[in-house]
Order: structure tokens, then sequence, then C-alpha cells
């Protein structure tokens, strides 16, 4: 059957970017209501809506981003940025397991990486160990610029909605990280390294400078050495 006119150009690259899309709105919208938080909550520590779109489109990553400014409300830039590495940690063996499906020039590249999340990791995932680029990319575009958008918006209404903590918005922090961490407990080892690593960072919490003890907790990683 012949196209109609203006399908022609309607090839599966692009029915692919669409799939990509179709299956990242959930996920985006999920994205959505942590970035409206976090762009609420960084309006408390100082960062004006500029500030939070550029630490956005530059950084894109919810978690270490939650975690920089948890830091900076009462610690050092320096101790915000170490927690903010270690918990972007994960990307290094990501990215290599997706690097076949990031192709072109250096510069090419380095924006194609940009899209590599956890979500749009696991929408690219053929299930067979290999990654399907398009649909990688149309996730990944989705949820950045739900991320964006709406992490501005947050820093932007954020001064509208007063105090986050009369909201209960500043139990975001844990709640995030307790939803990040749950799903990977699956087996006696990783129970034994998040219960170690929730016991370092209450105990170093008592004494020692705000950001360290999320540093330190990450210790517990140890446990992977255990035969």
């Amino acid at each position: 059957m012949r196209p109609r006119s203006g399908e022609e150009s309607l090839g599966p690259m692009d029915r692919t970017h669409r799939t990509g899309l179709r299956l990242a709105i959930p996920f985006a919208l999920a994205v959505a209501g942590f970035g409206f938080v976090f762009g609420a909550l960084a309006r408390t520590i100082g960062m004006s809506p500029l500030m939070v779109l550029v630490m956005s489109a530059t950084t894109f990553a919810g978690s270490a981003q939650f975690a920089a400014i948890s830091v900076l409300s009462d610690g050092s830039a320096a101790a915000a940025i170490v927690a903010a590495v270690l918990l972007n940690g994960r990307y290094l063996p990501m990215g290599i397991a997706s690097s076949s499906a990031i192709g072109g020039a250096w510069w090419q590249r380095l924006l194609t990486a940009q899209l590599v999340v956890d979500e749009s990791w696991a929408i690219g995932h053929r299930g067979d160990g290999t990654f399907d680029r398009r649909r990688l990319l149309g996730a990944g575009a989705l949820l950045y610029v739900a991320w964006v958008v709406s992490t501005t918006l947050g820093a932007v209404g954020g001064a509208l909605l007063g105090d986050p903590q009369t909201l209960g918005l500043d139990g975001a922090f844990p709640a995030l990280f307790l939803a990040l961490t749950w799903p990977q407990i699956r087996d006696r080892r990783a129970a034994m390294a998040a219960a170690l690593g929730a016991a370092i960072a209450l105990a170093t919490s008592m004494f020692a400078p705000p950001g360290v003890p999320i540093i330190a907790a990450t210790l517990a990683c140890l446990v992977a050495l255990l035969p």
C-alpha cells in the first residue's frame, strides 16, 4: 500500500524514536513531579531560577542534584561535589555498556551521552546486552525536557509556596533516596550494604559536618567484596 502524502519521511528511525517517547511518558510524569520539588527546594538555599535551569540542563541527574543541594544547605561545596560524583558513579558502567549505541563525532557522542539516564538506559536496552540507539534517544529527550522544565518551574513557583517544610517537601530527600535504594535490595548482600550504609550515615551524622555522612556511607559498598 502506497503511503499517504507526507508519510514518506516517516521511516523506521522516526517510528523507533516515537516508541522511546511513548515508553518514557510514565517516567516523565514522575520525573516532572520530583523536578518541581527540586526547584522549590533549591530556592530555599538561595539558588535563582536561572541557576536551577543551568544546573539541570548541564547535570541532568536527579539524585545527584538532590544530594548536592541537600549538602549545600548546611555543608561545603566540596562535600556536595563529592556526594554528587559518588551517586553518579553508576553511569560509568552504564555508559560502557551502551557505548555501542552512541556513535558519531566526539561532540555528538558527548551530547548523546547526556541523555543516558537510568530510565532511558532501561528503555533502550533490548534485553540481550545490546541497545536501540533511537529508542534510547527518544526516551532520553523526553525525560531531559521534563526535568529541565519542571525544575525551572519549581524554582519560579517555589517562592509562591512559602516554606517547603510546612508542605512536607523537606521530606523529599530521604523519600527519594529510599525510593532509589529499595528496588536494589534483592539479596542478602544488598540488604547488608543498605543496612551498613544507613548505620554509618547515622553514626557519623552525630559529629561529622554535613555531607561527610553521605560520603562515609559509601564504604558500605565494600560488602560486595565479601566472598
